[in-house]
């Protein structure tokens, strides 16, 4: 995202989209009564009501709405926000309602009540763009997965299946699909420039791949062990050792330590705690050092008009000077918190004995 004007004193951005991962930040960052300002398309009428030759057309304008809903799809590359016109053209009247489609390249201006510190975190975050662009790579002899690590989770590029077929052709045939795996990776990086890629695989299987690739590939590729492909290969390789250099810098393997950490202290009956209520019990007694959040949970609380609760926790926890993080539903470790409730807090100290 490019920012072209803040001033968080006065809860006011206004920033160009650059992205999809753009639009997954402003989902966190707009809110029901803030009021957003762009260039859009509003549905118009030429001529007078009683007059035969009335046409309605789809006129280009600036307006400024008073948010109330927002909805967004990673498939559809849209950020739909609709609310009240509150400023427009004359011919627009105002108080009717209306969306605005954030998108790619769009402009916009956002005056919020109150700009949080996570929120704050967040557009920094985007306007910093990602740090590196990985491709995570899991494969045994007969199937191979390519996925690209992305802010709101991953996104499966493609899949490729080997034909192991006689026993006396296995070493044949096993050949040709490692030739064909590093193919793959060749073509997807020549379409995306990954600057990491990570290629995982049970056993020694990794180590056909690490033969064959040579040159500047070899410089991106880091090797990994997983015990199984597909999906849950993907989801396993993202917590390895090996690559936790590489993963630093994004967001997603961070959601996953943090929300992995909390669970270690669920095991031990430590300092952490869930379930809403239980929650706002320890953060009305101040003793939240960091809660955890997901996007699904915020998202279906704003589709009930329910949000005001955890919209409450959110701002008591940054105003005790606790940590907020958002953890995305996409991956593993936030489909673990959203089996809890969506909602988990890192304590101070145990409240429960």
């Amino acid at each position: 995202m490019r920012i072209i004007k803040k001033d968080y004193r006065k809860n006011f951005v206004r920033a160009q989209v650059e992205s999809m991962d753009d639009l997954w930040y402003l989902t966190y960052i707009i809110e029901k009564s803030d009021i957003l300002k762009a260039s859009t398309y509003r549905k118009v009428k030429l001529g007078k009501e009683d007059e035969r030759n009335t046409k309605i057309i789809r006129k280009p304008v600036t307006l400024a709405i008073e948010v109330d809903k927002i909805e967004f799809s990673k498939y559809s590359n849209v950020l739909r926000v609709s609310g009240i016109i509150r400023e427009g053209p004359d011919d627009i009247p105002l108080g009717s309602h209306h969306t605005i489609s954030l998108e790619g390249g769009t402009e916009f201006s956002l005056q919020k009540q109150a700009l949080l510190k996570y929120q704050i975190e967040k557009l920094e975050e985007s306007a910093e763009g990602l740090n590196s662009k990985i491709m995570l790579v899991v494969h045994d002899r007969e199937e191979a997965y390519f996925a690209q690590l992305k802010k709101y989770g991953f996104e499966m590029l493609g899949q490729i299946k080997g034909d192991v077929q006689k026993k006396a052709d296995v070493k044949t045939e096993t050949s040709d699909f490692f030739a064909a795996i590093k193919k793959t990776v060749e073509d997807y990086d020549k379409r995306h420039n990954f600057s990491n890629i990570i290629i995982a695989s049970p056993g020694f299987w990794k180590e056909y791949i690490q033969k064959i690739i040579t040159g500047d590939l070899k410089k991106k590729v880091v090797y990994a062990t997983c015990s199984s492909v597909g999906v849950n290969g993907i989801n396993e390789v993202i917590k390895r050792d090996e690559v936790q250099q590489v993963l630093k810098l994004e967001k997603f393997a961070d959601e996953s330590r943090k929300v992995e950490g909390f669970l270690g202290e669920i095991a031990k009956k430590g300092k952490a705690q869930y379930g809403l209520k239980e929650i706002k019990e320890a953060v009305d007694s101040g003793a939240v050092s960091e809660l955890l959040v997901t996007d699904r949970l915020i998202q279906k609380k704003r589709q009930d008009n329910t949000f005001e609760q955890v919209e409450y926790m959110m701002k008591a926890v940054e105003n005790m000077q606790g940590e907020v993080h958002i953890i995305s539903s996409e991956h593993e470790a936030g489909s673990k918190l959203d089996g809890l409730g969506g909602m988990g807090a890192i304590l101070r100290y145990k409240i429960n004995y």
